[in-house]
């Protein structure tokens, strides 16, 4: 559903409200004037976000992802201020099957712009495991130290020494060396 029919839908209930306290039935007139208010809500905060927000809640990452396929184009159906939770979000939910996306999701999320420091710290930590899985060390590294900034709650503090640790143990390289090399002048 776009977004601005939200503000239509909304102002019928208004013009309702109005009818009624019109025709002597202020109390019912009142009420329906309140329950406009709830359209105007989920202009700003999407019915499906909020969806998905509850199933992530409980650990559904496949009912999330179906509530977040329910959005088809974002920019019409999204307020601009919940775009970095539309890619964040999905990001989230392809985090265990397709782990290749989340990367690019995260910095969409980064770049729209997330409101909550623990949701920013999350999407850093999952830059920082990205870049780290793909061997830029440095960029991981500096990922990681912004994560840990922005987690003042301390929520992440185990997956972000999880991540240190993984950091500390050595890497193979690109070219691994083949190891018959050593008796090769022995023949």
């Amino acid at each position: 559903m776009n977004k601005y029919i939200k503000f239509l839908i909304s102002a019928v209930i208004i013009a309702l409200g109005v009818f009624l306290m019109m025709n002597r039935q202020i109390g019912w007139g009142i009420v329906v004037v309140i329950l406009a208010g709830i359209p105007i809500f989920l202009f700003f905060k999407n019915e499906f976000i909020l969806l998905a927000f509850y199933q992530l809640r409980k650990q559904k990452m496949e009912k999330a992802g179906d509530w977040l396929d329910s959005i088809t184009d974002y920019k019409k159906q999204l307020h601009k201020s919940q775009f970095g939770y539309f890619h964040y979000l999905r990001g989230l939910t392809f985090a265990e099957k397709e782990p290749q996306k989340v990367e690019p999701l995260m910095k969409k999320a980064l770049d729209f712009g997330l409101n909550m420091k623990h949701d920013r710290a999350m999407a850093t930590l999952n830059l920082a495991a990205g870049a780290l899985q793909k061997g830029r060390r440095q960029e991981g590294a500096r990922l990681l130290e912004e994560a840990k900034k922005l987690d003042t709650s301390g929520m992440m503090t185990e997956q972000i020494k999880m991540l240190k640790d993984q950091m500390k143990l050595p890497t193979m390289q690109k070219h691994m060396h083949n190891p018959n090399m050593r008796n090769r002048g022995k023949f």
